[in-house]
C-alpha cells in the first residue's frame, strides 16, 4: 500500500523560500572564515588543484552543511576555531562527493556550469575527488580528536556506500520507497547528521542532545533529498541550474516514480519500463509523465513525505533553550521544503 507520509500543519510549502542569508546570519562571519580556508587548504604546488577548487568554490553552492555544523557548536555555546577547521572538512567531503557523483552520473551541468569532469575529464575528476577526501582527513587530523576522525570517516563510508548500492538500483522499476530511503540516509543524511553531530560535540553537549541534533540532521538531510527528487520534476530548468529529468534519464526511481508507479499502474509501467529499465527519454514520454503526475497527485504525496521528515527535524529541537541558532535551525527545514533549487 502507497505510504503518502502524515500530512503536517507545523510547515507548509510557500510561494519563495526563507531567506538564507538571514538564517545564516548568526554565523555569518563563522561562514567567511570556512571560505578562507577552503581557498587556503586547497593550495597547492600542482597548479590544477587550486584552479579547480577555487571553479568548485565559486559555483554557488549553499553551505548547508559547513552552517549546520556551525549552529549546532554554537548551541552549546562553542566558538573556538575547530568548529570553522570542521566545517570546512565537511565541505571538502561534501565537494568531493559531487564531482564524483557528476562523474558517474554523466551530468553535464550543475548550478548552471559545466562539471568538472566536463570541463577537465575523467581522469582528472577522479583524482580531485580523491585528493579532496584525503585532504579533508588530513585538516581533522591536525585537531587532537580521533573521535570526531571516526566519526568523519563512518560517515564517508556510509556515503560511498550509498553511491554503490545506488548503483545497483539503476533501472530498477521495482525499487521500494524504503530503498530508496535508505539511498538517501547513506547518500545525504548520514552527512547532515554528522554535520549537527560533530558541531554538538565540539560544544561538549550531553550525549542526548548530540542524539537529538543527529536526528535533526538526518530528518533534515532526507527532506532536503526528497525535495531534489521533486524538483527534477517540477523546477525551472533556468533557475535549478541543470536539466530537468535527469533522475529518470540516469535510470533512477525516486519518490515521484515510486509513487507513481503504485497510484497509475500500467499506464505508469510502459512509461517507466522505456525511460528508467530501457534509458528511452523523448520530449513526449516526459510530458506524458509529467501529465500522469499531476493526474494522480502523487508530486503532492511525495512532497507531504518530504515535509513529514521536516517536521520530524524540526522535533528534534525541543527542549533546547531559545537562542538565535536555535531559531536559525527551527527555520532551516522551511527553506527546504521551499526552495526551488
Amino acid at each position: 500500500m502507497l505510504k503518502s507520509g502524515p500530512r503536517v500543519a507545523t510547515v507548509s510549502r510557500t510561494s519563495s523560500p526563507p531567506d538564507l542569508a538571514e538564517i545564516f546570519d548568526p554565523i555569518r562571519q563563522d561562514l567567511e572564515s570556512v571560505e578562507r580556508q577552503f581557498v587556503r587548504h586547497i593550495e597547492s604546488r600542482v597548479e590544477l588543484i587550486p584552479e579547480i577548487g577555487r571553479y568548485l568554490q565559486t559555483s554557488g553552492g549553499k553551505r548547508v552543511r559547513p552552517a549546520l555544523l556551525l549552529m549546532c557548536a554554537r548551541l552549546g555555546g562553542y566558538r573556538g576555531d575547530n568548529a570553522t577547521l570542521y566545517a570546512a572538512v565537511v565541505e571538502f567531503i561534501h565537494t568531493a562527493t559531487l564531482v564524483h557523483d557528476d562523474m558517474i552520473d554523466d551530468s553535464v551541468i550543475r548550478r548552471g556550469r559545466k562539471t568538472v569532469h566536463s570541463r577537465w575529464g575523467n581522469d582528472i575528476t577522479v583524482l580531485l575527488g580523491d585528493y579532496l577526501y584525503i585532504k579533508s582527513m588530513g585538516m581533522a587530523l591536525t585537531v587532537d580528536s580521533l573521535e570526531l576522525v571516526r566519526l568523519l570517516c563512518d560517515v564517508t563510508r556510509r556515503m560511498i556506500e550509498g553511491e554503490l548500492y545506488q548503483l545497483t538500483k539503476v533501472g530498477d522499476v521495482d525499487i521500494s520507497e524504503e530503498e530508496h530511503l535508505e539511498i538517501i540516509r547513506r547518500k545525504t543524511a548520514h552527512l547532515f547528521g554528522g554535520c549537527a553531530r560533530i558541531g554538538a560535540m565540539l560544544g561538549k553537549l550531553s550525549e542526548a542532545r548530540q542524539l537529538a541534533l543527529r536526528d535533526y540532521g538526518i530528518n533534515l538531510g532526507i527532506a532536503f533529498q526528497l525535495v531534489d527528487d521533486l524538483l527534477d520534476y517540477t523546477a525551472d530548468e533556468s533557475v535549478l541550474g541543470k536539466p530537468v529529468g535527469g533522475d529518470v534519464r540516469e535510470g533512477k526511481m525516486t519518490l515521484p516514480a515510486i509513487y507513481l508507479l503504485q497510484k497509475a499502474g500500467d499506464s505508469a509501467r510502459v512509461l517507466l519500463d522505456a525511460m528508467v529499465r530501457d534509458r528511452r527519454f523523448t520530449p513526449d514520454a516526459w510530458s506524458e509523465l509529467r501529465a500522469l503526475l499531476t493526474e494522480h497527485q502523487v508530486l503532492d504525496l511525495a512532497f507531504e513525505r518530504a515535509a513529514g521528515f521536516a517536521a520530524a527535524a524540526k522535533r528534534s529541537l525541543q527542549g533546547f533553550p531559545p537562542t538565535p541558532e536555535l531559531d536559525a535551525l527551527m527555520a532551516l527545514p522551511d527553506y527546504v521544503l521551499a526552495r526551488d533549487r
